[in-house]
């Protein structure tokens, strides 16, 4: 890909920000070059001329335009569904969230219809009509329409249909967030050895289609509840880029969090079910522990991503990757510079604008995905169906897996009722679950990490929460841990742990991830043809493993 400028002569930036536009006006209106101002020490008419300045506009707008001509020619498919919507007319496993419902938690047909009819249209006028059922509004449904400037239009990149309702594989990622509900307070470093953990693992491996990490062909111990990404399954749970400090300029920051009392679950009734189901405010809150501890449960590293900004955990992978002195990837112009340093382009503005940027990116993806494709529902109200069934004998579509399951079970027994114990007081928020905006965040983030940095680096000094501390002090950690193995571990931590509060199932994490990496990917080549400078080529693996090349 030819990413430089065809004119080896361009005027600073600088320059061309402040009076470009004159410049190149005069040049326009005269039909001849006019000559810059001679202004001492910035201007000449040597270094600086309108008919420079023209030259550098259309240059500009080449950039730009192949750059825009790139992804208009990717190809295009429609969007797949799972039919779940043409199956039930009633709306029965789809997002109803905040509008209208009956007793038993059905959406009210005309407030789905102008649901339905807001979301095709894309109208304000339209999402002004549709009732709601609450106090609470729907969040953003008309970022779903938004546009970008740079990388594939959010529209543009396909993902598969989520699990089926009634599918196995629904079953049993309805059976795993019951495993999270039961172990949320159990430290995941303590997954070996706890009684409460053995009888979740023998209820993950009885089912027909589970799809998350196993070793030897069963859940065990050390994949219990992690990613299926390269490296999820080395050392701890936790990545290095949640525990390690943060060099955030001259503060240091200690990555030690405000986390819930043991115990404190939500939504266990069926009162407190539907009122948050119809949009009602949380009749309960969360209790909160007054000690900060390290992420050690996942009780609290689903409070972490309930709390989080958007991309604050790569903006922090980046800080230390930065402030650890992580090499740059093979490739990087300014690793071999004989007399330039990487800042601007190449550097820490680079890659921490990029972050920010590309996060932005991935959500406008997702919230396509979310309201125009799938609109799944989110697993409190599928916990909602399977309590209908076990406990008033509702004939709802939900697979045997799951109303058999011994961890169904065993939820029945803790909590008195069939309801997905709920981290968060006011449960889920209020878009479909398909795919999740945190993880389509972390796989966009993820790999712009992976563009500038060398995953192959292998982390220094790593960390572990000490088991005896109650989660307030680290230790050593005597493993090999690499960049983008921690990366890649970040990235999961960030989805799954939405799954661990229960308001994401396994499917929204995994192909969320997967989801960002293409935007990021189809942004770093749009970036790629702003440099300069040659980029050189740009090699790293993406979360199944594979070479990617920019």
């Amino acid at each position: 890909m030819n990413t430089t400028p065809a004119s080896s002569t361009v005027a600073s930036r600088r320059s061309f920000l402040g009076l470009g536009a004159v410049a190149s006006l005069a040049f326009l209106t005269s039909g001849r070059a006019a000559a810059a101002p001679a202004v001492p020490g910035v201007f000449s008419p040597k270094n600086f001329s309108a008919i420079r300045m023209a030259r550098r506009k259309s240059e500009c707008f080449e950039v730009r335009n192949r750059a825009a001509l790139s992804q208009r020619r990717v190809a295009v498919s429609a969007p797949l569904t799972n039919d779940d919507e043409s199956l039930y007319s009633n709306a029965l496993g789809s997002y109803t969230k905040a509008m209208p419902h009956d007793a038993s938690g059905i959406v009210d047909p005309a407030a789905w219809a102008a649901f339905i009819k807001a979301v095709e249209t894309g109208v304000t006028a339209d999402f002004d009509l549709v009732p709601k059922g609450g106090t609470v509004k729907q969040a953003n449904p008309q970022a779903a329409f938004a546009y970008d400037l740079a990388g594939a239009d959010s529209h543009a990149i396909s993902m598969p249909p989520p699990p089926a309702f009634a599918s196995a594989e629904t079953a049993g990622e309805m059976v795993e967030l019951y495993g999270h509900a039961l172990l949320r307070d159990v430290p995941f470093e303590s997954y070996g050895s706890d009684p409460l953990v053995p009888p979740v693992i023998a209820g993950i491996n009885a089912l027909s289609n589970f799809r998350g990490p196993k070793a030897g062909g069963v859940v065990t111990a050390g994949t219990l509840f992690r990613g299926i990404t390269p490296g999820d399954l080395t050392g701890n749970y936790i990545s290095q880029f949640l525990l390690l400090p943060v060099p955030y300029g001259a503060q240091t920051i200690h990555q030690t969090y405000k986390v819930p009392m043991e115990g404190d679950d939500h939504m266990t009734s069926a009162a407190s079910w539907l009122n948050i189901l119809r949009g009602g405010a949380p009749t309960t809150s969360i209790a909160y522990d007054t000690t900060a501890r390290y992420l050690s449960t996942a009780r609290d590293l689903g409070e972490y991503v309930h709390r989080d900004h958007p991309y604050q955990a790569f903006l922090n992978a980046a800080l230390i990757l930065l402030g650890m002195g992580a090499p740059v990837r093979t490739g990087n112009p300014y690793k071999t510079s004989l007399n330039q340093g990487a800042f601007v382009t190449f550097g820490a503005p680079d890659v921490l604008a990029r972050v920010a940027d590309v996060s932005q990116s991935a959500l406008k993806a997702a919230w396509f995905q979310k309201w125009r494709c799938h609109r799944r529902l989110r697993p409190e109200v599928f916990g909602g169906r399977v309590h209908q069934v076990l406990d008033g004998g509702a004939s709802h579509p939900i697979h045997t897996d799951v109303l058999s399951s011994s961890l169904t079970a065993a939820i029945r027994a803790k909590t008195g009722t069939w309801f997905l114990p709920m981290a968060f007081a006011e449960g889920s928020p209020t878009h479909p679950t398909y795919p999740a905006g945190h993880a389509a965040i972390a796989g966009a983030c993820v790999t712009v990490l992976k563009a500038f940095f060398d995953g192959s680096h292998v982390i220094p000094s790593p960390v572990v929460v000490d088991p005896g501390s109650n989660g307030t002090a680290l230790q050593s950690l005597a493993v090999t841990l690499t960049v983008e193995g921690e990366l890649n571990k970040l990235a999961n931590n960030i989805a799954i742990g939405r799954n661990l509060a229960g308001v994401h199932w396994r499917s929204d994490g995994h192909e969320g991830l997967l989801l960002g990496q293409a935007v990021a990917i189809a942004a770093l080549k749009d970036w790629k043809r702003t440099y300069y400078q040659d980029p050189g080529t740009c090699n790293f693996n993406g979360f199944s493993g594979e070479p990617i090349t920019i």
